[in-house]
């Protein structure tokens, strides 16, 4: 999800696009949203991102997640979190309204103990208003493997992809298993460059704009091989589509959205339904995410996690597999704590990066904090750059994250109880410096919630 060529490639964009547009604060009327074309959707300008962002529904084909008759309470704590401090470089302090401002943040919630002890809305969001969460739905799929595989639909995430999706025979995915898919470690050449127009996510979002059934799965199966299946971290968000393509293929027609409802969402107790962008009209669900729901409901996928994937004590994911998902396996070394863009990795882009890999979550590391480059660096960062303390966030050691494009965060801190949700519009799609405050405000919030 970050390498340095988009980096700079942002920082040029970023300042022809954004230069004189005024940050929407006030939000919107939910009746009157400003909302973007499809086509625009990676390049929207502020004023158009919340409004859009609410209502991919209306721009997309999508299919809906049902919702079922019961409603998992979510109670709010006694005493609510109403002060936490934090200063990112050790002389600026700032508080809650300032990290909602200062991130473009539209929904913030966080779950202690079960019950709700911060809940904030912004940008002209509410308590009924969807969200898009981009690339957190990648945790969503391998969640849903995992319960296929509970099923017994899915015989072991070691089973070899092509005997799920034998159209992909004789391609670069013959001979990489499923965890190889949800280690982003297939070894199959990818650009994940958002800003460039010949990158391929932008051939595959372009697969959906054209509403191309079987568009997307065809160009993964043209992709080369770059290095050895289980050998090399490269972030790829065809992959997960794939991990969907063969969740579809095992469902003997029941649609990924359905069974997502049946498993968990109707059964969870979700406040309302959601919906899940699709490749094409009817078609399947794409795999990169792009799931829209309520912000409570965000936090109620959080809890499913955080309690082991078990809904009135029936475990709907495997035994370990939560665990497994939260920690980087000793077999991948390179999706080890700080190894993602590493040398091994990211070749000449290399730079150093604390958190690892696993199962479509972003594992924290568990004993002590590496480094951070660039940080500071205004040419990767223009005026987002920020003098940062090096990261020593031990709330946070040993906790795990979903995180999406523009912003999009769900934190499981299983230590504390405690789940966090962040939704954003940041300007460009990943910003480094604003993910490094996001921890460093969860950082301090845990710790506030300790008191």
């Amino acid at each position: 999800m970050k390498n340095i060529e988009k980096l700079f490639i942002f920082i040029l964009i970023s300042s022809l696009l954004f230069a004189g547009c005024e940050k929407n604060k006030e939000g919107n009327d939910p009746d009157q949203d400003k909302i973007g074309a499809a086509e625009d959707l990676l390049w929207l300008t502020p004023d158009l991102q919340p409004g859009t962002y609410r209502n991919i529904d209306k721009i997309f084909p999508t299919r809906v997640i049902k919702h079922g008759n019961n409603v998992f309470p979510l109670p709010y704590n006694a005493t609510m979190l109403s002060s936490v401090v934090y200063s990112p470089d050790g002389i600026n302090s700032y508080d809650i309204d300032d990290f909602i401002d200062r991130n473009n943040i539209s929904g913030l919630l966080i779950i202690k103990d079960g019950k709700v002890a911060l809940e904030r809305y912004a940008l002209g969001n509410n308590d009924d208003s969807k969200w898009v969460g981009f690339s957190t739905g990648k945790s969503f799929v391998s969640t849903l493997i995992g319960i296929a595989v509970q099923d017994g639909k899915i015989g072991s995430i070691n089973d070899q992809v092509v005997e799920y999706l034998p159209q992909l025979e004789g391609s670069a995915y013959d001979g990489v298993s499923i965890k190889d898919l949800m280690q982003m470690s297939s070894g199959v050449s990818w650009n994940e460059d958002y800003m460039d127009p010949d990158s391929d996510i932008s051939a595959i979002f372009q697969c959906i704009l054209d509403g191309q059934s079987g568009g997307v799965i065809n160009y993964m199966s043209q992709l080369p091989r770059l290095a050895e299946p289980g050998t090399r971290y490269i972030y790829s968000t065809g992959e997960t589509h794939l991990e969907a393509e063969l969740l579809n293929s095992v469902l003997q027609g029941e649609s990924i959205s359905d069974y997502l409802s049946r498993k968990i969402w109707a059964n969870m107790g979700m406040e309302a339904d959601g919906n899940w962008l699709l490749e094409s009209e009817n078609g399947i669900e794409f795999g990169g995410g792009l799931l829209s729901m309520t912000l409570r409901d965000y936090g109620r996928f959080g809890l499913f996690i955080l309690n082991d994937g078990i809904i009135n004590n029936e475990a709907i994911l495997p035994v370990g597999w939560v665990n497994e998902a939260g920690t980087p396996p000793l077999d991948a070394p390179q999706c080890a704590y700080g190894e993602l863009y590493s040398a091994n990795n990211a070749g000449a882009y290399a730079y150093a990066y604390p958190l690892g890999y696993s199962y479509n979550w972003w594992p924290m590391p568990n004993q002590t904090w590496g480094s951070w480059d660039y940080l500071n660096d205004p040419l990767w960062w223009g005026s987002d750059a920020i003098d940062a303390l090096p990261p020593n966030f031990t709330n946070l050691l040993g906790t795990f994250t979903a995180q999406g494009i523009f912003g999009q965060f769900i934190h499981i801190n299983k230590d504390e109880n405690m789940v966090a949700i962040v939704l954003s519009a940041w300007e460009t799609p990943w910003i480094d410096p604003k993910e490094y405050e996001t921890y460093c405000f969860l950082n301090a919030a845990t710790d506030a919630l300790k008191n």
